[in-house]
């Protein structure tokens, strides 16, 4: 492993930052670091871009995550090493409760660990929770912004494709019947990183939160409601930013 370069994500160790947003698609990257003051691009391998700025004058890196739970525990374990102490996440999803309307936020207080990246961290009964204090964060800056939201438990999983067509796997028994648990259990929507990086936040003493945007409800389309696609994710990025930045202000103040 380069010394000089952290193997993944390519930054060079004093690159790092206290603090980072994590979204998964790499060209978000560049839309969410426009939100920082003087935002530069550090590194780009792989799905692993990565942008820095500042906000209230402190060092934030801007990192994607690329698809599923192993390249977001990689990011993560590297954005650990380079000194990271505190992440959001941000990321799109399905909506699972038909109360739930595409475009507005969720903010998720755990994740169920339908997964399997965060079995090779942590024994299957320790919840992939978010941090309280990053949480109430998203939740007061979402308010501040004057934007709905949900607060509640999501669903990560390995499989895209065993959600939207779950008839055609061989496990289409098992997908279906927990999918109508956790619809059951009011879990609020469906994605595929935040349980693996909740999970290896908690390992490495990292302070985790997420905020999604639903770009669709399939449970709302099925029940013969309006259910308008929408992919507009300004919202979600400026809720991060804004939380991120009552988060540096408050470790200021103390």
């Amino acid at each position: 492993m380069n010394e000089e370069r952290l193997f993944h994500i390519a930054i060079k160790h004093s690159e790092g930052a206290e603090y980072a947003i994590l979204p998964g698609d790499p060209g978000r990257v560049s839309r969410i670091a426009a939100y920082l003051d003087d935002p530069e691009p550090l590194a780009n391998n792989r799905e692993f871009l990565t942008y820095a700025g500042t906000l209230c004058g402190k060092r934030v890196l801007v990192t994607s995550t690329g698809i599923g739970g192993p390249s977001a525990a990689i990011a993560l374990e590297e954005l650990s090493i380079a000194g990271v102490k505190t992440i959001i996440r941000t990321g799109t999803c399905g909506g699972m409760q038909k109360n739930v309307i595409p475009g507005e936020l969720i903010i998720p207080t755990a994740a169920i660990r339908m997964e399997g990246t965060s079995k090779e961290y942590a024994p299957i009964e320790f919840p992939a929770a978010a941090d309280f204090k990053v949480v109430c964060a998203l939740v007061k800056a979402a308010e501040k912004l004057g934007w709905p939201y949900h607060t509640g438990v999501i669903q990560s999983k390995d499989s895209f494709y065993g959600q939207h067509s779950p008839e055609s796997m061989p496990t289409a028994d098992m997908l279906k019947y927990k999918w109508d648990a956790w619809k059951r259990l009011g879990v609020l929507a469906s994605e595929m990183e935040t349980a693996a990086l909740f999970t290896v936040a908690a390992v490495r003493g990292i302070s985790a939160g997420c905020i999604l945007h639903p770009l669709w409800n399939q449970e709302r389309k099925a029940a013969g409601l309006a259910d308008p696609e929408n992919f507009d994710l300004d919202i979600a990025i400026k809720t991060a930013v804004e939380a991120l930045r009552m988060i540096i202000c408050d470790s200021d103040k103390k």
